[in-house]
C-alpha cells in the first residue's frame, strides 16, 4: 500500500509542474485555436497587395497555381490582360498584382503552430505538448484513490467528454 501512495504523490508532482510549465503552452494554442475557427471568414484579417513575375501566357488556371489562389476565374480580359476578383495578370510581361486577405504576422504564426508537420521544426513542440496532454490524462487518475465517490464520478465525467467528443465529431 505504501509504494501506492508514494507512486500517487509522485503523479501528483509530475501532474503540477508539468502543469505549471505547459500553462503557458496551453494560453498559445487556446487563443491559436479559436482564431483557426475563424480561418474560412476575415475576422482579423487585413488587404494585402501582392506584385509577382510570373511567366508570360500562362493558362487562368496556372496563374491561380502561381500565386496560390484557388478557383481563380476571370472577371474581363481588355488585350493582353486578364482581370480577375482580386487583380490582375498581364500575359505579354507575366506582371500580376492581386489583394489577398492576411492576418497579422503574430496571428499568422500562431494558425501555423497548429498546422505544423514534419517538415516545420514547431512539430517538436506539437508532439510533446500532445504527450504532455496524454501525460495529464493519465496522471490524473492518480490524483484520488481508486475506491472513492471522486474518483468514480471522474470516471464518469471522463467518459462523458470522450463520447461527446465521438458523437460531436459525426455531426456535419
Amino acid at each position: 500500500m505504501a509504494s501506492k501512495a508514494t507512486m500517487s504523490n509522485q503523479m501528483r508532482i509530475w501532474h503540477r509542474y508539468l502543469g505549471f510549465f505547459l500553462a503557458g503552452i496551453m494560453a498559445v494554442y487556446a487563443i491559436s485555436g479559436v482564431v483557426l475557427i475563424f480561418r474560412n471568414t476575415d475576422f482579423l484579417k487585413y488587404d494585402k497587395i501582392t506584385e509577382k513575375k510570373l511567366e508570360v501566357n500562362l493558362p487562368i488556371d496556372e496563374v491561380g497555381k502561381a500565386i496560390k489562389l484557388r478557383d481563380l476565374k476571370t472577371s474581363s480580359e481588355n488585350g493582353d490582360t486578364i482581370f480577375f476578383a482580386q487583380g490582375f495578370y498581364d500575359k505579354l510581361t507575366g506582371h500580376a498584382k492581386y489583394t489577398v486577405k492576411a492576418l497579422p504576422i503574430v496571428m499568422e504564426k500562431l494558425t501555423h503552430l497548429h498546422k505544423a508537420n514534419t517538415t516545420h521544426p514547431l512539430y517538436y513542440l506539437n508532439i510533446f505538448f500532445g504527450l504532455s496532454l496524454l501525460f495529464f490524462v493519465l496522471s490524473s487518475f492518480w490524483m484520488f484513490l481508486p475506491k472513492t465517490s471522486i474518483f468514480k464520478k471522474g470516471l464518469y465525467y471522463a467518459i462523458a467528454g470522450f463520447l461527446l467528443t465521438i458523437v460531436l465529431l459525426f455531426i456535419k
